[in-house]
């Protein structure tokens, strides 16, 4: 199937597409390769973590990866990180929820692609009412996705937070709707918080330096293997959960 354009408009055919596309596993590693040679992140892990996680992968359990977001830089960043950490293996088979003007660029859209993006059409951005069915097409495409093994990783703050980069700001329940569809179809997610650190910062509403960014800490919480049953629960969880481990990758920075 030929790629569609990203519009809000096309959302349907966005969808569609993007619930069976498949990225070249090769590349995917390749790329993440790359990147983690381009940035250095530091990871850590709370005490047993590494080891749930490597269990988890091992079972094939889904995972859904809930990520604080502080800059444009992110994404650079955790995919290095994935490759230096026990999402390794898991690389070509997560999706990765991006911000839908990612994709207009087609040069841009090729590299998000095989990164394994699933574009988000935001209120933020189109209005709430108006994106209403892009997000519930949005968020059954990724439960069924998780259901057939994949896993999704999510900035649920939604934004870059400029308030303050050591607590998680507002988590929506778009990351709890995810998981409670999924597990209606039968999958059993795993939450794994991979919380961020640029270290201090005077204001958090300018971006990280590139060397900041090459040097960013990474901490894993332990993976929670049974979640709430309510989407609204779960989201309060991600949020409790990804400040946790907030604390950790503050500490270790």
């Amino acid at each position: 199937m030929e790629p569609p354009e990203v519009r809000l408009e096309n959302c349907d055919s966005v969808y569609d597409f993007y619930r069976d596309h498949r990225q070249n596993r090769l590349k995917a590693w390749g790329a993440y390769a790359v990147l983690s040679r381009r940035y250095h992140p530091r990871v850590s892990y709370a005490e047993g973590a590494r080891e749930v996680l490597r269990s988890m992968t091992k079972q094939g359990r889904p995972l859904l990866i809930a990520i604080n977001h502080l800059s444009e830089s992110d994404p650079y960043t955790v995919a290095a990180a994935a490759w230096r950490s026990g999402l390794r293996p898991v690389i070509g088979r997560v999706r990765v929820l991006a911000k839908d003007e990612l994709f207009v660029d087609p040069d841009q859209r090729r590299k998000i692609d095989m990164m394994g993006g699933i574009p988000v059409f935001r209120g933020k951005d189109h209005g709430i009412r108006a994106v209403n069915a892009a997000g519930q097409r949005m968020m059954d495409i990724c439960a069924e996705r998780m259901a057939r093994g994949d896993g999704v990783a999510v900035f649920p703050e939604g934004t870059c937070n400029e308030v303050d980069p050591t607590t998680v700001q507002s988590v929506g329940s778009g990351i709890g709707h995810i998981a409670f569809r999924a597990m209606k179809l039968g999958a059993e997610p795993v939450l794994v918080s991979m919380a961020l650190s640029y270290g201090p910062r005077a204001d958090p509403t300018v971006q990280p330096t590139r060397e900041e960014a090459k040097s960013a800490s990474f901490y894993f919480g332990v993976p929670v293997l049974d979640l709430p049953t309510r989407p609204g629960d779960i989201a309060r969880l991600v949020r409790a959960d990804l400040q946790q481990a907030l604390d950790g990758a503050v500490a270790a920075y």
